[in-house]
C-alpha cells in the first residue's frame, strides 16, 4: 500500500507494521533510512531558533498555520492511505491542512488521524494503523511486544513497592517539554512517571501540556526534574539551558539540590507518541528508582548517549552525535 505519513509517530509506527511510507514528513528522521524518502511537508518556522524565539514565531504564525503540504510532491505519490495527526498544529501537520491537501489532488486516499492523549491511545493507534494498512496481524504483534516490555517495569516497581517502597514514598517528579515559557509535558507523560514509580502531581492522564507560572513548580519542589523540550534534541536543550537555570529558586529545588537533574532527547522519545515511547519508560524508571534497576545501567553510572545525560553536564559535553549506550532498564 501506498502510505504518506505527515508526522514521525506516525512513520514510526508504520516501519514498525513492515511498510515504508512513500513520502513522509520534513521532520521524519527514524529510522534513518527514511530520511531520504520524499517530504511533503515545510515549516514556516526556524526549528533552530531559542526556545523564546520558537515560541514568538508561532504565536505571530496566526491563521496560517506553522505547516504547509508539498502539493506537486503529494500528488505525484499517488497515496491511498496518509496518516496524520489531531493532537497538536504546532507540533505536526494536523488534519485540516491535510483536508485541504486531499482536495487539491487526484488522488481520492483514506486519510487516517490519530488523537492519542495516553499510552492507550498509542496502543490502539498502532492496530487502528494496522487495520487501514491490511498489516492487522503484525500490528497486534507489535502492540502486544510493548505491552509486554512496559509490564515488566510496571511489575518490578510493584515488587519494589511489596517490600516497603510504597505509594508514600514515590519522589515528585516534574518533566519540562517547554523551557521559555515553562510548560510541564502532559498527555501519556503522567502515566509513563507513576509506572516509573514516581509521583507526577503537575498534571494527570491525557492532561494537554500548557505554560505554568515558575511559582507552581516552586511549590511542588519536585525532586526529580527531566528537562525534554519538544522538538529539541539534547544539543538544543543544552543551548537553551539558562531558561531553567537563571530562573529565581531553580537551585532552591530539592532536585537541584540533590543532583537528580536529567536532560532527555524530548524530540525522539518522549514526546513522540510511537513505539518508542516504551523506550522513554525503560528510561525513566532508573532515574525515578536507581534502587529498583540493574546498578549498572541506572543513569548515575555513565555516559547514555543522545537518550539521557545529567542536566549538569549539557554545559560541558562534546557534540553528541555517535555516542554509545543509553540509559534504559533492562526490559
Amino acid at each position: 500500500m501506498r502510505i504518506v505519513t505527515m508526522l514521525p509517530s506516525a512513520t514510526e509506527i508504520v516501519v514498525a507494521l513492515g511498510i515504508d511510507p512513500v513520502g513522509v514528513s520534513h521532520e521524519c528522521d527514524f529510522p534513518p533510512r527514511i530520511e531520504s524518502n520524499p517530504s511533503v511537508t515545510r515549516s514556516r518556522i526556524d526549528a533552530d531558533a531559542s526556545s523564546e524565539e520558537i515560541d514568538r514565531q508561532v504565536l505571530e504564525v496566526g491563521e496560517d498555520g506553522v505547516y504547509e503540504v508539498d502539493l506537486e510532491t503529494l500528488e505525484e505519490l499517488e497515496p491511498e492511505l496518509i496518516v496524520t495527526q489531531g493532537m497538536c498544529d504546532v507540533c505536526a501537520v494536523d488534519e485540516a491542512v491535510v483536508a485541504d491537501a486531499v482536495d487539491e489532488i487526484a488522488a481520492d486516499p483514506e486519510v487516517l488521524t490519530t488523537d492519542p492523549h495516553s499510552v492507550g491511545d498509542v496502543l490502539a493507534d498502532v492496530e487502528r494503523i494496522g487495520r487501514a494498512a491490511g498489516r492487522e496481524e503484525r500490528a497486534r504483534e507489535v502492540r502486544a511486544g510493548l505491552e509486554e516490555r512496559i509490564d515488566r517495569i510496571r511489575k518490578r516497581v510493584a515488587g519494589r513497592g511489596s517490600e516497603g517502597a510504597g505509594i508514600d514514598d514515590r519522589p515528585r517528579v516534574a518533566i519540562f517539554d517547554w523551557t521559555d515559557p515553562v510548560m510541564i509535558a502532559g498527555h501519556w507523560t503522567a502515566e509513563l512517571v507513576e509506572w516509573a514509580g514516581g509521583e507526577y502531581g503537575l498534571a494527570g492522564v491525557g492532561e494537554a501540556s500548557r505554560p505554568r507560572e515558575w511559582a507552581e513548580i516552586r511549590e511542588y519542589d519536585p525532586e526529580i526534574v527531566i528537562v525534554a523540550p519538544c522538538g529539541f534534541s539534547l544539543e538544543q536543550t543544552a543551548a537553551n539551558r539558562t531558561d531553567l537555570t537563571d530562573r529565581d529558586g531553580w537551585a532552591d529545588l530539592t532536585a537541584v539540590r540533590e543532583g537528580r537533574v536529567w536532560a532527555m532527547d524530548g524530540n525522539h522519545y518522549l514526546n513522540r507518541p510511537g513505539p518508542r515511547l516504551v523506550e522513554t519508560l525503560e528510561a525513566l524508571a532508573p532515574i525515578v528508582r536507581p534502587e529498583t534497576f540493574d546498578p549498572s545501567i541506572a543513569p548515575s553510572s555513565g555516559e547514555y548517549g543522545e537518550l539521557v545525560c545529567p542536566f549538569d553536564e549539557l554545559g560541558r559535553r562534546g557534540p553528541l552525535e555517535g555516542r554509545d549506550g543509553d540509559a534504559r532498564a533492562e526490559p
